[in-house]
């Protein structure tokens, strides 16, 4: 009978060097390839030689090869395939070193390779089958079929201590991306991160949604793709207030500049999309949904704006409104790690923050659920003497990956969306600033107090 066996061809170079790169990135993924893999499906020599690397290495030690043990194998198993071969084994090997990014399409490239490999092993047992056939033998051919469809299948059960070793010491990169404030940037390592969820804090007319904005906007600017969702204000009202933010020009000057405008936004590197929501007629689920029609145009954000999450519908009401806005930030935090992106969205305090000169935890509206949801949480506060004179206060009332309890002067001119973090002043207010595990200890009283009611 002649040979069926098929190979990688049709998928091209690129679909097979990250078949490989993904192979080594992902433990678990790499269980499932090496039951259905054949080394001879790769077209390409060295990657078939990088395969086999990756494939005896598991099969000797039991366990999943770190860069750096691939990296000596790279260099002493090589020595009986061709010189050409080698050299092209190592070229590959220091490209997979240097790509700082995640593989793109990852999963499409994951479900193809998992499908055509699967297939192949069916069609081999199959094969078998037949020659079974010849002698009967039905229960035989049940358990090759069987054993065939059972090959591949996912066998992730999670983070094994032992076979998962190497993976507690690669330095995880978080993809922060910048608030636009060198101040707080400094805070947090970079901005907000891959997966995290940012809370801004302000009363009603402090600015939280031009906040939203200027953080969108900083990251639009650096080429990032923005995804803001608006449940307040029209698309055309946040669109312009990006224009104001990113060309300088005031609000006020819009209408009459609109070829300067249209002038310096051409050369934007990043995308940015708006969708507008009626108040209260989209929930978590909404947004899920859209960010997938999203992704099957090839649409990726980078980070996601949500304004504000206190205006989102629940998926579920419950008997009482903060447990469905507690339910709401988890659901947007869920959807941070789902898709990998960082997401800012905003909350509104109670009446306690409207003349605060500083707004703390304390006074988040109704659901304190949100502080522990959240990985970073500021409250921008402006007192009716800080509005005239343009001024206010930011403090870091919760900080997951630095220093918090920090008080910070703010320039804020909304005119043109534009907003300074200027030098932190040692003042005595600042100075008697409670520790965050006193605040953490006096919202779980206060919490506890609410739910006993």
């Amino acid at each position: 009978m002649e040979n069926t066996q098929e190979n990688f061809t049709r998928y091209g170079k690129d679909f097979q060097e990250k078949l490989c790169r993904l192979m080594l990135e992902d433990r678990p993924f790499c269980d499932q390839m090496e039951e259905v893999l054949d080394v001879n499906f790769f077209e390409k020599t060295y990657l078939r030689a990088f395969a086999s690397l990756i494939l005896e290495y598991r099969e000797s030690y039991g366990t999943h090869p770190s860069y750096d043990l691939l990296a000596m194998k790279i260099k002493g198993d090589l020595k009986d395939i061709d010189k050409a071969v080698q050299i092209q084994v190592r070229d590959f090997y220091a490209r997979v070193l240097s790509e700082k990014d995640a593989v793109r399409e990852a999963e499409w490239i994951k479900d193809k390779a998992l499908d055509f490999c699967k297939k192949q092993v069916l069609k081999e047992a199959m094969i078998k089958s037949v020659k079974l056939l010849q002698s009967s033998s039905f229960d035989e051919i049940q358990g090759v079929i069987e054993h065939a469809l059972k090959l591949g299948t996912d066998n992730n059960f999670g983070h094994d201590y032992l076979k998962d070793f190497e993976s507690r010491f690669l330095i995880k990169s978080r993809n922060p991306v910048s608030t636009g404030w060198t101040r707080l940037d400094d805070l947090c390592h970079g901005g907000l991160g891959s997966s995290e969820l940012g809370v801004v804090i302000a009363p009603t007319g402090a600015g939280k949604s031009m906040v939203l904005v200027h953080m969108g906007a900083q990251a639009v600017q650096d080429g990032k793709t923005v995804i803001h969702y608006t449940l307040e204000l029209a698309d055309t009202v946040v669109g312009s207030r990006y224009d104001s933010k990113i060309t300088g020009v005031q609000l006020k000057d819009l209408y009459h500049s609109k070829e300067l405008v249209r002038e310096r936004i051409q050369d934007i590197t990043g995308r940015l999309i708006v969708k507008e929501y009626p108040t209260k007629s989209a929930s978590t689920r909404t947004i899920s949904h859209h960010l997938e029609r999203l992704k099957k145009k090839g649409i990726k954000p980078d980070l996601i704006i949500v304004d504000y999450a206190d205006l989102l519908r629940p998926v579920k009401h419950t008997s009482e409104k903060r447990h469905d806005l507690e339910n709401i930030y988890e659901e947007l935090r869920g959807i941070a790690q789902t898709i990998k992106c960082p997401i800012w969205t905003a909350s509104q305090t109670n009446r306690s923050g409207l003349n605060a000169e500083v707004i703390t935890m304390e006074a988040i509206s109704e659901a304190f659920n949100k502080c522990f949801v959240a990985d970073f949480i500021f409250s921008l506060s402006r007192t009716a003497t800080d509005k005239q004179a343009n001024k206010g206060r930011i403090f870091i009332a919760k900080n997951r990956n630095g220093p918090d309890g920090l008080v910070f002067p703010v320039f804020a001119d909304w005119s043109n969306v534009s907003m300074k973090v200027l030098e932190r002043m040692d003042t005595e207010e600042e100075q008697v600033q409670p520790s965050s595990k006193e605040k953490l200890s006096y919202i779980k009283q206060k919490y506890a107090q609410i739910n006993s009611k």
